[in-house]
């Protein structure tokens, strides 16, 4: 019995390596065609057209791989009996029956026999039939569906048929389908026998001993059931049938007819039925296969298979094999068709031809096929020359799916290899794990392809790759993180991790040598691309670079451990450095991160990105460092713009920052929050000579955990900065409430040195000869001004609003200059009434603020001592005669009309005063009768008053010996006693503890007065 396993081992493979040869067998068996081959269990039996030959299948062999298989001397399977078949009845078909060691066969000239399956007995024939053209066996699904309402019978393409409840048990299929006695003897169940308990259990369930069958006889469809213990058919139903019937397929309550002008639908049910399409002449075999994966239906037309559901509908497209089929069996989510001694594999979701496997070569007969159903896994092909040879057996086995992978990727077939996971994990087959572990040795193989941008795409798919995996890659080992990468070759596929010009540098040589090959004539997995197109070494390292870049951001919004994120944006840092992005590495260095400065401070250092390692440095805590390198870079750029531009671009955007300003800017941010003094004012001075209000910002900043010490800040202050101080001085006492004497007498004091300097710059002689270079002096100065308003009013505000200061002090300085209204302020705070009113009304003539404070002292004497002073200014100036007439307009009633007419001067044209003084003796007139009016009702009110006092004194209280206290209700007698003015009479002991002010009633006369009428007051 030789092997023939070296003619199933030829193989060619398309896109997927699904199938592989195990084993080859010779029956010894005479010669004859292939018709039908079934696999239960670990038996395999092959029908031929003179025999049955009986196969044993080793499961744990045949999955087996060939090495081990080779070790242990195994046989995937072997050949045990044959049995002869009946001279002139040639079997071409084979029906296991489930649970039962029984084979129902069918010959070609009509004829029904069974056989057990150890074929240890002869072939026995059943007479219940004859002329049977086709038979199928019930198969049923998981979840039953019943059809009803064909119509009325009658052929209808494409017929839907409805669901109608079926019942799971043999009962209930057998009250549907009816019963009743055959013309030719054979019993016909009825549903009274199911109900005497004459049924045989559940249909292919159950006890195991029912089975149905459709049984096409000429123009008939019976519908039988099975009886495995007395072996015998019991006819439930029988349905008109088309003519020429060649197959036929039972699924739950459909059966698929198929003939030769078409394929059929009927209903077990009610009987309908109903055509799906019809068949040109020609077509070839009518042919139909059960898709148990999805319980779908194979009808071939030709060389296509239709796919259709049970409802006769189509359903997922169609099949095209490529040169037709003897049979075709299903494995998993692939169609294979057997013809001419190939097997051709399919996908059966897009018809794709994904590989061939050869058996045999042209002269190889009519071909069968085979499915070991319970895993899947085996394929048995059996089939005989078309001439003259022996009866052979070829096996093959469902490549394991890491297998299949490994193979893709060997091909290069990234996409395929990734679509093949991403499939199976839709249909549940393998889980996330296993998706995201082929995505990331997807991601390697492309890495060391070149394909940098793809392989990262892949790792960003990956959930279960570690970012520290490519560690390697960009820092050359040992480093820091040697340790925290897995040691994972995965499946082997690529080399070691290698750093990044490594890789590109042999990948680069293996380019070259494909070349050479090429130009030879021989074939390599190179990318084409890069074959006709060589890349460059400098754009490939780029590349590489920029898709690590991506990949490591990507990462870092992880949750991973604190060494892995260390790991991560130091090498981050690492290749932004490498590519110059000055950008990315400042937003890095100055956000939250994680990067190591011990790796990073040397590398910046060298590569001049100072501005980087500063951000970096002021992230960590290490301020002054940042500090130091901030300064240096003030002093020695004059411009350190962010974004690179030409000198025109640079000048024409006016509005952006010097490179010292920038410096300064950074510099402030970090002393704003430090709480070191020392640290704070040893850097305070260089960002005040470029920038005073990051300067005042500094000292004034509130974000730091400890104020620093106002006396040694004015110390550090330079003196020549007077804005500063002043500024600082200002938040001191405005915003800290500061109420220490010393710092109001600073502010004030150097305010007034301010407006001194400017009030004297302003009324220089100079000015008038360059008048307009000073104005522009000004302007700048105003534009530089850390205040909004001038010192003057500033001056002016603090001089009248505060009371801390030392006005004495203030005085001395402007005592002797032009600035009268600080002045002003001054003497009103020392209490010098006439030289404010001097000032005021003589040296700025503001009879409004002259009035105002004339108000303020609220005595009559200061409105003459003011008017003596608008008619008497001395030192030879003209009396003010509009000011004074104003004076006495607003406030010559509250004056003395004797002493008004003896200060006003002779001089004095009378028509300028006389309305004012009319208005004044009217106005004193007035007043004069007014008062009189106000005292003679006071003397009438108070001698009301008196009468009123007179009648209380006089009054008369007769007191009995029944007269009682009203407080405690004791007879008074001759008790002393008290009278309230509300008439309550109270004993003396109650007088003393009520109060002379509250009555027994609870009136207190002190806040309710009591008010009794009179000849003036009624009420």
């Amino acid at each position: 019995m030789p092997d023939v396993s070296s003619a199933a081992a030829a193989t060619i493979t398309t896109t997927l390596n699904f199938l592989e040869p195990i084993a080859g067998l010779t029956l010894p068996t005479p010669h004859s065609q292939a018709t039908s081959l079934s696999i239960s269990q670990s038996l395999i039996h092959l029908i031929s057209s003179k025999s049955i030959s009986l196969l044993h299948l080793d499961n744990s062999a045949a999955s087996s791989s060939s090495s081990a298989r080779a070790a242990a001397s195994l046989t995937p399977f072997s050949f045990l009996r044959s049995l002869l078949l009946p001279p002139g009845s040639p079997i071409k078909s084979l029906h296991p029956i489930p649970d039962s060691p029984k084979l129902l066969l069918v010959s070609s000239d009509g004829h029904l026999f069974l056989a057990d399956s150890l074929l240890t007995q002869p072939l026995r024939r059943l007479s219940a039939f004859k002329a049977v053209s086709a038979v199928s066996r019930r198969f049923r699904g998981r979840n039953e569906v019943s059809h009803d309402n064909l119509g009325d019978g009658s052929e209808t393409p494409g017929v839907v048929f409805p669901a109608t409840g079926l019942g799971e048990g043999t009962g209930g299929l057998l009250k549907r389908l009816g019963g009743g006695i055959m013309g030719n003897g054979v019993r016909v169940k009825s549903g009274e026998d199911v109900r005497l308990g004459l049924g045989y259990g559940n249909l292919e369930g159950g006890d195991g001993r029912a089975v149905f069958f459709a049984v096409v006889i000429g123009k008939r469809l019976v519908l039988a059931e099975f009886n495995a213990v007395s072996d015998s058919f019991s006819v439930v139903k029988e349905m008109q049938c088309v003519e020429d019937v060649q197959e036929v397929l039972w699924v739950d309550d459909s059966i698929f007819v198929g003939a030769a002008s078409g394929y059929y639908l009927y209903s077990c049910v009610t009987g309908r039925s109903g055509m799906i399409f019809g068949l040109p002449e020609g077509s070839g075999m009518v042919y139909m296969k059960l898709m148990r994966r999805e319980w779908r239906v194979m009808l071939m037309v030709d060389i296509v298979g239709v796919f259709v559901d049970l409802l006769g509908q189509p359903s997922g497209g169609s099949l095209v094999f490529r040169r037709g089929v003897d049979n075709v069996a299903e494995i998993g989510r692939f169609v294979v068709g057997v013809k001419d001694g190939k097997c051709d594999v399919y996908e059966k979701k897009t018809g794709k031809h994904v590989q061939t496997l050869v058996f045999g070569g042209e002269g190889m007969g009519k071909a069968c096929i085979g499915v070991e159903e319970e895993k899947e896994e085996i394929l048995l092909v059996g089939a005989g020359s078309k001439t003259y040879g022996p009866y052979q057996v070829f096996g093959y086995r469902k490549v394991p799916l890491e297998e299949q992978i490994k193979d893709l990727f060997r091909k290069k077939n990234f996409e395929g290899a990734i679509s093949l996971v991403q499939e199976l994990e839709s249909e549940g087959e393998i889980d996330k794990d296993l998706v995201s572990f082929v995505h990331a040795q997807a991601g390697f193989l492309l890495l060391f392809d070149l394909h940098f941008e793809q392989a990262v795409d892949h790792f960003l798919q990956s959930e279960t790759m570690h970012p520290s995996e490519v560690f390697p890659f960009i820092m050359r080992d040992p480093n820091r993180w040697s340790l925290l990468v897995p040691r994972n070759r995965y499946w082997g596929l690529h080399p070691p991790p290698a750093p990044l010009e490594e890789v590109i540098d042999n990948g680069l040589a293996a380019i070259q040598r494909a070349i050479f090959l090429k130009k030879a004539g021989v074939e390599t997995a190179i990318d084409n691309n890069f074959l006709s197109n060589p890349p460059n070494r400098s754009d490939l390292l780029e590349a590489a670079i920029r898709s690590f870049i991506r990949y490591l951001e990507a990462s870092r919004k992880k949750e991973l451990t604190m060494p892995v994120k260390e790991g991560v944006d130091t090498l981050l840092m690492y290749l932004y450095r490498a590519l110059n992005c000055v950008s990315e590495m400042e937003d890095l260095a100055s956000s939250d991160n994680s990067c190591v400065v011990e790796e990073l401070e040397n590398l910046l250092d060298d590569s001049g990105h100072l501005r980087t390692l500063a951000f970096l440095y002021a992230n960590k805590g290490r301020s002054s460092k940042a500090l130091t390198i901030w300064r240096v870079l003030a002093r020695n750029y004059t411009s350190l713009l962010r974004e690179t531009g030409s000198r025109d671009d640079l000048q024409s955007r006016s509005d952006m920052l010097t490179g010292r300003e920038v410096a300064a800017t950074e510099a402030s941010k970090i002393l704003q929050t430090c709480s070191d003094q020392n640290l704070v004012l040893q850097h305070f001075g260089w960002i005040s000579d470029v920038n005073q209000i990051l300067a005042v910002n500094i000292l004034t900043s509130e974000r730091r955990e400890k104020q620093l010490s106002p006396a040694d800040v004015l110390t550090a202050i330079d003196l020549k900065k007077v804005e500063i101080r002043q500024r600082y001085l200002q938040w001191l006492i405005e915003d800290q409430d500061s109420d220490d004497t010393q710092f109001h007498t600073l502010y004030a004091v150097s305010l007034a040195k301010s407006a001194l300097e400017i009030h004297g710059a302003e009324y220089s002689p100079g000015k008038l000869e360059s008048g307009k270079q000073a104005e522009i002096t000004a302007s700048d100065h105003r534009t530089d001004s850390l205040f909004e308003s001038p010192v003057r009013e500033r001056l002016q505000i603090f001089l009248q609003s505060s009371d801390l200061y030392d006005p004495l002090q203030v005085l001395e300085l402007v005592e002797n200059s032009d600035l009268w209204l600080e002045k002003a302020i001054l003497y009103r705070k020392l209490g010098q009434e006439t030289l404010v009113l001097q000032i005021l009304a003589l040296k700025l003539e503001d009879s409004e603020a002259a009035e105002q404070y004339c108000a303020e002292i609220g005595r009559p004497d200061a409105y003459m001592q003011l008017l003596d002073m608008y008619l008497d200014p001395q030192d030879g100036k003209a009396p003010m005669y509009k000011a004074a007439v104003r004076l006495l307009h607003n406030h010559g009633e509250s004056l003395d009309p004797l002493q008004v007419l003896e200060t006003l001067s002779p001089e004095m044209p009378l028509q300028l005063a006389s309305d004012t003084i009319l208005r004044m003796f009217r106005a004193r007139l007035h007043h004069h009768r007014q008062g009189q009016i106000v005292h003679n009702l006071s003397r009438a009110v108070d001698l009301d008053a008196s009468l009123a006092i007179l009648e209380e004194r006089s009054r008369h209280v007769q007191i009995n010996d029944e007269s009682l206290c009203d407080s405690c209700h004791a007879r008074l007698g001759t008790k002393l006693f008290a009278m309230y003015p509300d008439d309550t009479i109270v004993c003396y002991k109650c007088y003393r503890r009520l109060g002379e002010s509250t009555s027994v009633l609870g009136r207190d006369f002190k806040a309710d007065i009591l008010i009794k009428p009179g000849w003036l007051v009624t009420q």
